[in-house]
């Protein structure tokens, strides 16, 4: 099933259950979507949903520690239920394992053998990791893999 079809699907079952904070970041991530989609011109497949949806997350984050540092706990945790119903919609997230196996046999696929090399790394290894790890991280793995 398509990750759009899931979402409208989702949003349908939440409306039901009178679920108002997951129907709310339901279509919160729906509206997201079709402006996307709108902006680019252009119909999203699973893996431009999935970059949406994390990038939502991502937001979420960084609310839940502005919010936390702020002492708005209920905020916080408001923003942490959404984050939540959000990433159901993610794929599994990789383990730091499977990460450091993918980075290390992407470096020995591309031949990368300095930070020059970097961007080719990152070129192979964003579509295979989006929306299963955070990119900021692993790219900061990749270079500390590349300077050794």
């Amino acid at each position: 099933m398509k990750l759009l079809e899931q979402l409208k699907n989702e949003m349908k079952v939440a409306m039901r259950a009178k679920d108002k904070i997951r129907l709310g970041v339901i279509r919160m991530a729906i509206s997201a979507i079709k402006q996307v989609e709108i902006d680019s011109k252009e119909v999203l497949d699973d893996n431009g949903i999935i970059a949406v949806i994390t990038k939502m997350v991502k937001q979420r984050k960084e609310s839940i520690v502005m919010f936390t540092n702020g002492g708005r706990e209920e905020l916080a945790a408001k923003e942490a239920e959404e984050v939540k119903a959000l990433e159901d919609f993610l794929p599994t997230a990789l383990t730091d394992e499977e990460i450091a196996q993918l980075i290390s046999s992407t470096i020995t696929q591309v031949g990368a053998a300095s930070m020059a090399d970097m961007g080719k790394v990152m070129g192979v290894l964003k579509p295979i990791m989006q929306g299963k790890a955070d990119l900021g991280a692993v790219s900061g793995k990749v270079r500390a893999a590349l300077k050794t």
